[in-house]
């Protein structure tokens, strides 16, 4: 592989990244219940909407893509009903701009963050204190990461990799994606030796293998909060409803989430 080809790579994926988003919602109809969810969702979210629609016949409109990109666009007056964030910032953030409904805020769900590998790859390491990433990832292999200084999977794996005293040493060979599913197909498609990505991303695609899965102190808890925007259509609520109720919590366990209290 060229290093040109990576590029284009890369770009490509920040151009998948950025349209995600608007695109979903373009084809949305007014009385559609439009969701903003992180892109680590995706397939469960897909089932329990699948699920939701089976029950009601109202129609979910969801859209995908990274936390910090929803509420920018959120901010920017993108028409949507619930915010699914993947962390607790890009959820205040959003309040702080009094653009959600606070009493409807619930902390849902939790992950974990964890290495990964193409299925066919040789590569073993224990992920402790300062650990041997950068030589795993060979003469010129990158390590494949949401955005670090945006995107709530890049974020968790920056801290995680800083705490465990690698970050300086790792961080000139990091390649940085839109989201963390973008971050996911980088190693499912050979082009990064290694990738960091929640352990739900892994679990979804079967071309990749988990080599090791970082200790839950060496970064913040990842959690992941849902609400109702300022703006909702009523319909939305139900939707909500529906999501933190038992009934949904299947679709999201069968994922490998873990369902939480459900306390803001």
């Amino acid at each position: 592989m060229t290093m040109n080809y990576f590029r284009r790579s890369l770009m490509a994926a920040a151009i998948l990244g950025f349209l995600v988003a608007p695109f979903a919602t373009s084809v949305a109809h007014a009385a559609d219940i439009t969701v903003f969810a992180a892109a680590s969702l995706k397939n469960a979210l897909d089932d329990a909407a699948k699920l939701y629609e089976q029950k009601t016949g109202d129609k979910v409109v969801i859209s995908y893509a990274a936390s910090s990109a929803l509420a920018k666009q959120i901010e920017s007056g993108a028409p949507a009903d619930i915010f699914f964030s993947a962390d607790l910032d890009w959820m205040d953030y959003l309040a702080k701009a009094n653009l959600i409904n606070t009493a409807s805020r619930q902390t849902l769900l939790g992950n974990t963050l964890v290495l990964i590998a193409p299925k066919d790859s040789t590569v073993s390491l224990t992920i402790a204190k300062d650990f041997p990433l950068l030589g795993a990832l060979g003469a010129d292999g990158k390590l494949a990461m949401a955005n670090v200084d945006s995107v709530p999977a890049g974020k968790y794996g920056k801290a995680a990799l800083t705490n465990l005293g690698v970050w300086e040493a790792v961080s000139p060979r990091v390649a940085q994606a839109e989201n963390v599913r973008a971050a996911l197909a980088f190693v499912a498609k050979g082009e990064t030796p290694l990738g960091i990505v929640y352990g739900t991303d892994a679990k979804s695609e079967p071309t990749v293998k988990v080599i090791g899965v970082f200790p839950e102190d060496s970064h913040p808890k990842i959690q992941y909060p849902v609400v109702l925007l300022a703006s909702a259509k009523p319909e939305a609520r139900k939707f909500l409803d529906f999501l933190v109720s038992p009934e949904a919590r299947p679709a999201f366990e069968a994922q490998g989430f873990s369902v939480l209290s459900g306390q803001s």
